[in-house]
């Protein structure tokens, strides 16, 4: 049985689905006949994006980063088989340079938005219901301002181990995409795309492709939960 025959998800919610990494796993949910809605902040263009996807997609305006506003947000959800959370902010944010409006953000984002949509959403998953978690390889390998990064990623990856165990049956997960050299952010950045490479087993960069690949396999198959994935071809063994 492949991967396609597993497929068995009919209402899936995106938060942060109209661009990136979120878009591209919309897109694939809405190739395999998936109703997908899409969440983001800003609303018009969650219906700008809904629209681009077809297949009777739909937008919704949700802010992760404002919790007290999630629950409105997402008052007009129904029931929901999967549940992909992938918003972010990049933030570079030193210790010596701390900026605490930046700090205070993502960590809310990412630790307590996160938490309350799941929340919101808790009596609306269906038994076989799976979510998935963005985190990032920064938990274990920091660099020069990842301080709130590197550890609101490490919160996330231990976040999904308590998840896992209140919602079941419902299964939770995380993927750790390494970087994804084919999106826009690193456009442009050759240099720094080498410097990788180099330092990767497989010879070849992560890609988006490979990213929605995992998340699939992720939140399909039904034996998978409780897990952090890292999806980073082998770079972090370097």
């Amino acid at each position: 049985m492949g991967l396609e025959d597993r497929l068995v998800a009919s209402e899936v919610v995106i938060i942060g689905g109209t661009s990136g990494l979120g878009r591209s796993l919309a897109e694939a949910y809405v190739a395999r006949g998936a109703h997908v809605a899409v969440g983001g902040r800003d609303e018009a263009r969650a219906h700008a994006v809904a629209a681009e996807l077809g297949g009777g997609a739909t937008g919704f305006a949700v802010d992760v980063a404002d919790p007290h506003s999630i629950g409105a947000g997402l008052s007009e959800l129904g029931a929901v088989d999967r549940l992909v959370i992938t918003a972010i902010l990049r933030d570079a944010n030193s210790v010596r340079d701390y900026n605490i409006d930046g700090a205070i953000e993502l960590s809310t984002m990412k630790l307590v938005g996160y938490t309350e949509v799941v929340h919101q959403l808790a009596e609306r998953f269906t038994p076989d219901a799976s979510i998935l978690l963005f985190g990032g390889l920064a938990k274990d390998r920091p660099y020069p301002g990842s301080t709130t990064v590197t550890s609101v990623n490490g919160a996330v990856s231990t976040l999904v181990r308590t998840l896992a165990i209140e919602l079941a049956p419902v299964r939770v997960n995380v993927i750790h995409p390494g970087i994804v050299a084919d999106t826009p952010f690193w456009a442009g950045k050759d240099q720094a795309l080498a410097a990788v490479l180099a330092r990767t087993p497989t010879g070849r960069h992560v890609t988006t492709s490979d990213i929605v690949d995992a998340s699939l396999f992720l939140l399909e198959n039904p034996s998978m939960n409780g897990a952090n994935l890292e999806v980073d071809g082998g770079w972090m063994m370097l």
